[in-house]
């Protein structure tokens, strides 16, 4: 596969001498995720502030792994670097008009008998994750419900119209799903971590293992609220029979596995 680069961000990286695969690579920076050692290799994050050819800074995460690989339908045998699977999700995401991620570099390389890669993305500057945002209002106090489901709408927006394109993310967890509240109110939301996405033919499949894990780990939020981002994610008012019969699946799905518990501590609004 040839090496991508996103021009917008070709002086960018040329000005910080990071133009090639072997500067990239060298590069010494924190890890913003202890590398993970499997799969007979390593795969790690960093995150990296850059300078502008014409001032200021900007920020990237910068994933390098080696003999990290997975078994792919084109490489079915001696597989191939996972970044290679989330690089052309991350494609495939834009190309349908999905908000996710910005590429900014990918490419693969051999050396002697390690397979190295290397793939790049902007940081999503402004956005939290609905995880963090969650844990600060445990601590804080929770917004009004209308600016509650704000956030909500973005989120059901953004999950359904990936289904609506026939894919799965599979790992929808809060921490994965990011949201911004712009100066008039409006929210972007975007969501992260697409290795495992999927094509499915149907969008009732994708729904039963998307809204299942995020209803899984979003108990803090009050049963009203998860319930109106259920109605809001299929664009509907009121509770049709398919709504209630999809309701059911994914809720006996989480008592079947005796996996949902009642939280802690749940949102509460916080004093004015």
């Amino acid at each position: 596969m040839k090496d991508y680069l996103n021009e917008h961000w070709r002086a960018i990286l040329a000005h910080n001498g990071l133009a090639d695969f072997d500067s990239l690579w060298e590069l010494k920076a924190q890890w913003f995720e202890e590398p993970n050692h499997r799969r007979g290799g390593w795969s790690g994050v960093s995150r990296c502030e850059l300078k502008r050819p014409d001032g200021g800074t900007c920020a990237i995460f910068l994933k390098r792994q080696e003999n990290h690989k997975a078994r792919l339908w084109n490489h079915p045998v001696r597989g191939a670097p996972t970044f290679l699977r989330e690089f052309q999700h991350v494609i495939r995401y834009r190309a349908n008009g999905i908000a996710s991620l910005e590429p900014i570099y990918f490419a693969m390389r051999k050396v002697g008998k390690d397979h190295r890669a290397i793939l790049i993305t902007e940081e999503l500057t402004g956005f939290t994750s609905v995880e963090d945002q969650v844990q600060r209002w445990l601590k804080e106090g929770a917004p009004p419900r209308p600016v509650r489901l704000r956030i909500l709408a973005a989120v059901a927006t953004l999950l359904r119209d990936m289904h609506a394109h026939g894919i799965q993310h599979n790992c929808f967890f809060p921490k994965h799903v990011f949201t911004r509240t712009n100066e008039d109110g409006s929210v972007d939301a975007r969501v992260i971590d697409l290795e495992k996405s999927r094509w499915r033919p149907s969008r009732t499949l994708c729904a039963m293992r998307d809204l299942y894990t995020l209803n899984h780990h979003s108990q803090c939020w009050s049963r009203s609220d998860r319930l109106w981002f259920f109605k809001e994610y299929l664009d509907i008012k009121h509770l049709t029979t398919y709504a209630k019969w999809l309701w059911r699946r994914i809720e006996n799905r989480s008592a079947r596995k005796n996996r949902v518990h009642a939280p802690l501590h749940a949102l509460s609004v916080k004093n004015s």
